[in-house]
């Protein structure tokens, strides 16, 4: 079943009703109190062992102490299906299973415990796979390899395992930092909102890549233009969609800057339409931006500054789409590579991988700024975030 998003007007926030799985998500005022699983991905290069899981609840705004829900090797970035029964994580890495690539696993959720059970693992067809993302419908499963610069797409089936993949596109081509840009690396992928078309960012290519989905075979055909680009040496990372669908956003890894798109989801296509800074005034360290997400209101933007150690907050202009920057908050540790906003919108957990803890915030409904709450969450090398629905 499709999951469309119904959003009302309400007098102290906004409410958005999903048609596939019935949760209700509220604004602060009128929200709606849940528990959520926190899963959380990690490098396994030390201490940690795979994937943990700790319970948190926006009622108490507390969060449980972490348990490994799950052992696998380096599970550097998570999704869940939009019912919470399974878990996709990728493995990063340039081996996987005895064989060259890195892998792509899925797992079943327990709602009650949060613990993992392990369904199969296959290859990502590439090397050193960062990100995947899965389609509205929980039938197709998309993955970028960052170390070989390559996308595939892989069928997800009924019981939550994934099939071999469906599509493989071999990115090339170069850009004008000569550390980070002598070839193709893939960093992100996912559907645009309609399930039509697909983005790709290539941070060494300086591209934003856009293919047409074919959804009966699983397919990847090049867009018409084939992709949209990012200013020289900027090295686009991660992009966040507007919940309205008509802007998008890229975080830019290497010039620490916001682009912001004008978004077409009839033809799969962006303009660019604003370019801006994640760091403050002066600031003159050096640095490296990660993550970005655009709160469920469509009024705030965030993205993580690793190197200043921070979030930035910025204020969306409803009509034009552009970004003014509001504040730069420290992420109470080193190297923010992710963060996740929880899906009432009400709070933002930052990953800080160098210092083995998350941290806790609080989010002003009214301005967006952040506030921390003194909760943290230790856990070695955490790297990605992802919240499920808790019975």
């Amino acid at each position: 079943m499709t999951k469309k998003l119904f959003r009302f007007s309400l007098t102290w926030g906004w409410m958005v009703v999903s048609a596939a799985t019935g949760w209700v998500q509220c604004a602060p005022g009128g929200e709606t109190k849940q528990d959520y699983w926190i899963y959380v991905g990690t490098f396994t290069r030390a201490e940690s062992k795979g994937i943990y899981t700790s319970r948190f609840s926006t009622s108490s705004g507390k969060l449980g102490a972490p348990a490994l829900a799950a052992e696998t090797p380096n599970p550097a970035f998570l999704a869940a299906d939009s019912r919470g029964r399974f878990l996709y994580a990728v493995n990063e890495g340039n081996r996987f299973q005895g064989k060259e690539g890195g892998g792509v696993s899925s797992f079943s959720i327990d709602p009650k415990t949060g613990q993992l059970t392990a369904l199969n693992a296959v290859s990502s067809r590439g090397m050193g796979p960062c990100h995947l993302s899965l389609d509205k419908n929980g039938k197709w499963l998309l993955a970028a390899n960052y170390g070989s610069g390559s996308v595939a797409v892989f069928p997800i089936e009924p019981d939550g395992r994934l099939g071999e993949a469906t599509a493989f596109v071999q990115h090339a081509g170069s850009s004008v930092n000569p550390e980070r840009q002598k070839g193709p690396h893939a960093h992100w992928i996912d559907f645009f909102p309609g399930n039509q078309f697909v983005l790709a960012m290539d941070l060494g290519l300086d591209k934003l890549i856009l293919y047409r989905f074919l959804q009966a075979k699983g397919s990847l055909v090049p867009n018409d233009p084939p992709d949209a680009l990012s200013p020289p040496g900027s090295g686009p990372r991660h992009f966040a969609f507007h919940p309205q669908g008509n802007f998008g956003y890229a975080i830019n890894e290497l010039a620490n800057t916001m682009v912001t798109y004008a978004v077409d989801s009839k033809k799969g296509t962006l303009q660019q339409l604003q370019v801006i800074s994640t760091l403050p005034e002066g600031f003159s360290g050096k640095s490296y931006t990660a993550e970005i997400a655009v709160h469920p209101s469509g009024k705030f933007v965030y993205g993580s500054n690793r190197g200043h150690d921070s979030i930035a907050v910025f204020a969306v202009d409803q009509a034009k789409g552009t970004l003014t920057l509001i504040e730069t908050i420290s992420t109470q540790g080193q190297n923010p590579r992710n963060f996740s906003l929880d899906p009432t919108g009400t709070y933002l957990l930052a990953a800080n991988q160098n210092s083995n803890n998350l941290a806790l915030f609080r989010i002003d409904p009214s301005s967006g700024r952040l506030q921390f709450t003194g909760e943290t969450l230790p856990v070695a090398s955490p790297v990605c975030v992802q919240f499920v629905p808790a019975p």
